[in-house]
């Protein structure tokens, strides 16, 4: 029997250049993060961390694509970083929600928030 393990990271920080507006792409903004992935998991038995898949390393991939590219659409950033997950690691099901809580509208909200996902029945 397949044993599914989930990992969350959840509420990462970052301060990236992403946007549309020229302000945007120089100044920068806070960016926060949440990202699920599932896969099968051996090492819910053996307790063996090359039997997972780290959550160091799929943070160090998420601090990358935040920190190191520029998107203009929240959309592209979220599908780039699923795609690198889903071509690095044996992961079943991504999903990752990007808010930016600093948007040029001219009204009271707290954050913009984008949802990407990918599973067997995305394929």
């Amino acid at each position: 029997m397949k044993k599914i393990a989930t990992i969350r990271l959840c509420n990462l920080i970052f301060y990236g250049y992403h946007g549309v507006l020229a302000e945007e792409k120089s100044l920068g903004q806070r960016f926060e993060v949440d990202l699920e992935y599932q896969f099968d998991s051996t090492a819910i038995r053996n307790d063996q961390l090359n039997e997972t898949i780290s959550y160091v390393d799929v943070y160090n991939l998420v601090n990358d694509a935040l920190t190191q590219k520029t998107f203009n659409l929240l959309e592209m950033l979220g599908n780039h970083i699923v795609d690198e997950i889903r071509s690095r690691f044996p992961v079943t099901q991504v999903r990752i929600r990007i808010r930016k809580p600093s948007v040029p509208i001219p009204g009271v909200l707290d954050h913009v928030e984008v949802e990407i996902s990918r599973g067997p029945e995305s394929e």
